[in-house]
């Protein structure tokens, strides 16, 4: 996570995208927090930044809202809390900001000028922007606002020493007009003008100075400026001297390097230990532009020299090295000898650029000069290494998102177009879609002044028409995005272009296994690829990923599969695509140890898992869709991936055609229906307590979604009652929800029989999943009986298991549970934490029921606190939803918080009228637990009308009914009985 002040308020994922911060008090909070640069904030000090004088009526209460609040939007484990106060455990650009202008003092002057320019295009606005006036960043926005106009100083002044006069001058003239009283400011503006030509400007500038400091402050210009008029008045030859520049031949940039400033330092530091450094990457990744900005003011006495092999054949590399150093060829011989002979002795750095179809001349070349001349450095740059000993490959990555955003909107406004209100959003996604490579970004640049950004990025699919707008200059194979990868194309084997076309089929990549399987055959044999692939990763053409996986860059993808099209083989691989991965998928195994494994690797082919039911579904496979969905239905529900799986069913079952797994495919979708929708499509409800299917496992999922969505318990029992197989595995899902079942039945010690049961089974299987359901039963019914202890045992293992396998909707349910434990124990702010963290799980992945779950936790949790009006919101959703999915204790327990609720505001009658109906209800349901706690709040109602005799008889019946199950008030809820019993004496 990022965050800005250098300018409004901003918060961005890695990956450069925007996250909201609602609520004006919130986003002071966090404006607050970076204030303080990383220290501690007392609350106390943080009342005072946010509420002034004006406190709210419960100040920390209002403080811990904030918070939470602040927490929700960026990440509870930024916002840390202790006994010095609240910290904001992550820097922002400011401290990026400062961190680079400190750095910028100690560089080069190329490197400074390179470095001081990232550092202020980090500015959006005035620091702190909207919250500049308070009182807690006013002094940091103004230190910040004073380093800034340093910066620009010290630029300016960098760039005058390099000569760099027109480019000093850019933005001085507004920085003056703001700042007329700054002398540093108005000496390098003065002297940059004297330096254009504009002699009478400057000594005009210098009286308008001098009579403004005399009038406003009563001053003279200070030595420095004194001097500096002087020299102009008398034309000091001084005031044109420039810094000795070492002798080179490299040209001068025309636009400034971005995004690059790291890698330059890095690329450094190599030329430091290594002799030979190779800057490898695919087209259009910035190789040059990245080694020209390391061999700036290289520390070499004997020049830093570039040579360009573009144009070079494999005959005359040699002589292009020669043409460069000034090497004379004398008739008779070797010429690489002479430029062996001439370098022999000097210490200097040799660039030689695009040596990718030359390679073999090259490295002969660099290998023969490298031992003769023990002071040279070489830096190359090329699609894939030379291959010579002592060679260190850096591979040059394309820029961050974040980076890229800065390129393309650098050029395209230095273009004409204004991006000064465009969406961040569409931008990233733009830079995304061209992969970050700055020459595809600078040939989209232009675009985007007829176009504009959304235009732009819906036309991406049409990329090589688009992107053909090249700078004049640029030699023809930079000039179209078609003709950089033309390049690198006609450059391969017969062998490597049937690979590189036919990894295109793979979305998102592939592994080695799925390469050989699919591209393998008569032309390419499988044994080949792995050599094959090698070469083109070589060659920068295939990246590797973790895993390792093997991609193509989405723009090289592009490429390679209009050259699969061209070779007429696209049908074909796409079968050979669908064969390979739905054998993976009825290949995974996912209800035993093996699941740990089996998970992963079906979440790095997620992609190529959609793609092959996509070929299925284009080309009316109904068998092959059918199983592909049957196979990964499993997978879908233990990732949490419910919108997914209800999606891809649908599209499986649109398919025409009998088949046997239509049937068990319908009933999976009515259950995965169910679970999104919370319970409330009735037509789902009753497809799902009447649909006839064969398939066991389909039959026990709808009888858990029936069970999980709540309703009617006796559907549930009945669909999981029906279930008759032999599989170990299915036996103990069984057994885990009936345990659930007996729990709310009452019956505890068929609860604990059947949890336990199913906890062995699924023990000698190795599946974590079922684990985690047979130890939430069994937690559960520790926490009934008191055993806290061995409930937060049971539910943190489950816990830290589910987050080790990514089983999101048991994270959810695990976390929820904890809070419950919280919650009961008294420890309320601990319990809304959790409850608000599985809250946001269970929205992230469309879980309905653990929405509600988490909101229950949070009703109870606000009402224990006080928040009266906050508890009573959330219950009338809660108790809607149950009423609407019928399910008993749930409304049970909801009408229960409003009686408590309504008590707490002493309206008796209203409390009377909710524990009533929470008494009728639970009694219905049969859960002696909800029984009990509904003659407890009868009792509060009746001691606050004043009859007591009755309020007595109620707290005794309630102690009755839970010792008879041996579920004993739990601490948290001490508060409610403790309240009636003191108003009874």
């Amino acid at each position: 996570m990022r965050f800005g002040v250098l300018g409004p308020l901003a918060v961005w994922t890695a990956a450069g995208d925007q996250v909201p911060v609602p609520e004006a008090k919130v986003r002071a909070l966090l404006a607050a927090l970076l204030a303080r640069e990383g220290a501690a904030v007392s609350a106390d000090r943080l009342l005072l930044d946010l509420w002034g004088d004006d406190l709210p009526a419960n100040p920390l209460g209002a403080l811990q809202t904030k918070v939470s609040r602040l927490r929700r939007a960026i990440g509870a484990e930024l916002v840390e809390s202790g006994p010095a106060g609240y910290r904001l455990s992550a820097g922002s650009d400011a401290a990026e900001f400062v961190g680079l202008v400190a750095a910028a003092a100690g560089m080069p002057p190329r490197a400074r000028v390179e470095t001081l320019t990232g550092a202020l295009g980090l500015w959006r606005g005035h620091a702190f922007a909207e919250f500049a006036d308070e009182d807690y960043a006013r002094p940091v926005a103004h230190r910040l606002e004073e380093q800034r106009l340093a910066a620009e100083e010290l630029l300016a002044e960098t760039r005058l020493a390099l000569g760099e006069v027109g480019a000093a001058l850019t933005g001085l003239s507004d920085l003056v007009e703001r700042y007329p009283l700054r002398e540093r400011l108005r000496a390098v503006h003065l002297r940059a003008l004297y330096l254009a030509g504009g002699q009478a400007e400057a000594l005009a500038g210098y009286a308008e100075l001098r009579e403004r400091l005399a009038d406003e402050l009563g001053a003279d210009p200070g030595p420095e400026l004194t001097a500096l008029h002087e020299s102009m008045l008398r034309q000091d030859p001084g005031l044109r001297a420039a810094a000795p520049r070492p002798r080179t031949n490299l040209p001068a940039a025309l636009t400034p390097l971005v995004g690059r400033a790291q890698a330059v330092s890095a690329t450094r530091a190599l030329l430091s230990t290594y002799r030979l450094v190779t800057l490898t990457g695919p087209g259009g990744v910035g190789k040059t532009r990245l080694a020209l900005a390391a061999a700036e003011e290289a520390p070499f006495p004997d020049g830093v020299w570039l040579v360009d092999l573009a144009a070079a054949t494999v005959a005359d590399v040699a002589e292009s090295v020669a043409r460069v150093l000034h090497v004379r060829e004398e008739s008779g011989g070797d010429l690489a000898e002479h430029v062996a002979a001439a370098v022999r002795d000097q210490r200097l750095l040799l660039v030689l650029d695009n040596c990718e179809h030359v390679l073999v001349p090259v490295a002969g070349l660099v290998a023969h000069l490298l031992r003769a001349a023990p002071d040279l450095r070489v830096l190359a740059t090329s699609r894939e290494p030379l291959g010579v000993p002592g060679e260190r490959v850096q591979a040059v990555p394309p820029l961050s998102p974040a980076d890229a955003v800065r390129l393309l909107v650098a050029r395209a406004e230095a273009a004409g177009a204004d991006l000064s209100t465009a969406d961040r959003d569409i931008l990233t996604a733009l830079c995304l879609r061209l992969d970050g490579l700055p020459l595809a970004l600078e040939l989209a640049a232009p675009r985007l002044r007829l176009l504009g950004p959304h235009e732009l990025l819906s036309r991406m699919d049409d990329r090589f028409r688009l992107l053909t707008t090249g700078a004049r200059i640029a030699p023809p194979r930079q000039r179209t995005l078609r003709a950089v990868i033309d390049w690198s194309w006609e450059l391969l084997t017969e062998p490597e272009r049937i690979l590189l076309r036919r990894l295109a089929v793979h979305a998102e990549g592939s592994t080695l296994a799925a390469a050989e399987a699919v591209s393998g055959d008569s032309l390419l044999p499988s044994d080949d690829v792995l050599d094959v692939l090698s070469r083109l990763v070589d060659r920068s053409l295939v990246v590797v990923a973790d895993g390792p996986r093997y991609r193509l860059l989405e723009s090289i993808g592009d490429y390679a599969r209009a050259r699969l099209a061209e070779a007429d083989e696209l049908p074909a691989l796409q079968a050979r695509h669908l064969a390979h991965y739905l054998g993976l998928a009825e290949q995974a195994r996912l209800r035993d140890a093996e699941a740990r494994t089996w998970l992963p690797r079906l979440d790095s082919e997620s992609a190529n898992l959609s793609h092959a039911l996509d070929t299925a579904i284009d080309a009316a496979d109904a068998d092959s869709a059918l199983r592909l969905v049957r196979a990964l239905v499993w997978y879908w529900f233990l990732r949490g991936r419910l919108s997914e799986a209800e999606r891809q069913l649908r599209r499986a079952l649109s398919v025409p055609g009998e088949h046997p797994l239509r049937d068990p495919v319908s009933a999976w979708l009515t259950g995965f229906a169910l679970l999104r929708r919370g319970g409330t499509d009735e037509q789902a409800r009753a497809c799902a307590a009447g649909q006839s299917t064969t398939d066991p496992d389909a039959a026990w999922f709808l009888g858990v979604c029936l069970f999980i969505t709540g309703g009617d318990l006796t559907a549930s029992a009945a669909r999981l009652s029906s279930v008759s197989t032999t599989d170990p595995w299915l036996r103990a899902a069984n057994l885990a929800v009936t345990a659930f079942q007996s729990i709310m039945r009452g019956d505890l010690t068929a609860a604990h029989d059947e949890a336990t049961e199913s906890l062995a089974v699924f023990g000698a299987l190795g599946d974590a999943w079922g684990r985690s359901q047979a130890s939430h039963s069994l937690a559960s019914l520790a926490e009934i009986t008191g055993d806290y202890p061995k409930a937060v045992e049971l539910r943190t293992a489950a816990l830290d298991e589910a987050h080790k396998q990514q089983l999101w909707l048991d994270v959810a349910d695990q976390l929820t549970g904890l809070a419950r434990l919280d919650l009961l124990s008294g420890n309320h702010s601990l319990a809304e934490s959790r409850h608000r963290q599985a809250r946001r799980i269970a929205t992230e992945h469309g879980y309905h029921a653990g929405i509600v779950h988490a909101d229950l936790g949070l009703a109870l949790g606000a009402r224990r606190m006080g928040r009266l009006a906050e508890a009573e919101a959330l219950l009338r959703q809660i108790l809607s939803w149950h009423e609407q999915v019928r399910y008993a204790p749930g409304v049970a327990l909801a009408a229960a918080e409003m009686g408590f609720i309504a008590e707490l505001r002493g309206n008796a009658d209203e409390a009377l009228s909710w524990h009533t109906q929470s008494l009728t209800t639970a009694a219905a349901s049969g859960d002696p637990r909800s029984v009990a706690l509904a003659k407890e709040g009868l009792a509060g109602a009746h001691s606050l009308a004043g009859a007591n005799d009755k309020a007595v008889t109620l707290l005794a019946e309630a102690t009755a009914a839970r010792a008879a199950v041996g579920a004993p008030l739990p601490p948290g809820e001490r508060g409610d009985i403790d309240r009636i019993t003191a108003r009874l004496r």
